[in-house]
């Protein structure tokens, strides 16, 4: 049997990485680990990495490193060469592939506000799922279009121990 492994970091592409690594820390509490710097397909051993990684047509690309409270990591990438591009729709959520992560916080109203007040926009009303629960969720948007959901209470938490199953909220 595998042992389950722990949630590590997730890489996302911005367009402006200053603006980015600023607004994730001002806006959603990220700590700062490592501040905006360049890697160059220049033949230097991390040079060599990024080309491997990212094929032929990379040749440069600025990375910072930043950390929510439970210590799982944010990659911030901004491609100078060839340069991020945002897609037109940022919400295609019936392409495969990942399309937002989570953060928990026990306010989310206040940081869903607090998204929307410093250039992002909030994407649906919060939700309480469950009559008998007080979980809530609300989809948000960062100000480059990736979707930042927030629930209440930690995914174990609201997932876990459902027996019997909660009725959904209808209120």
């Amino acid at each position: 049997m595998n042992s389950p492994m722990r949630m590590n970091h997730i890489g996302i592409s911005v367009p402006d990485i200053d603006a980015a690594a600023r607004w994730y820390c001002e806006v959603l509490g990220c700590y700062l680990l490592v501040p905006p710097v360049e890697a160059r397909n220049d033949g230097s051993h991390f040079g060599n990495v990024v080309k491997d990684i990212f094929g032929d047509r990379f040749e440069s690309v600025r990375m910072a490193h930043l950390s929510t409270a439970d210590g799982v990591g944010i990659e911030l990438f901004q491609f100078v060469e060839p340069a991020t591009r945002a897609p037109a729709d940022p919400f295609e959520y019936w392409r495969g592939g990942i399309f937002h992560f989570c953060l928990t916080a026990p306010n989310i109203e206040a940081v869903a506000e607090r998204i929307a007040q410093n250039g992002g926009k909030v994407r649906s009303q919060v939700w309480k799922l469950y009559q008998n629960k007080p979980y809530k969720a609300v989809y948000c948007e960062d100000p480059w279009g990736i979707i930042v959901e927030l629930c209440s209470h930690p995914y174990e938490q609201f997932w876990s121990n459902l027996a019997p199953a909660p009725q959904p909220y209808e209120g």
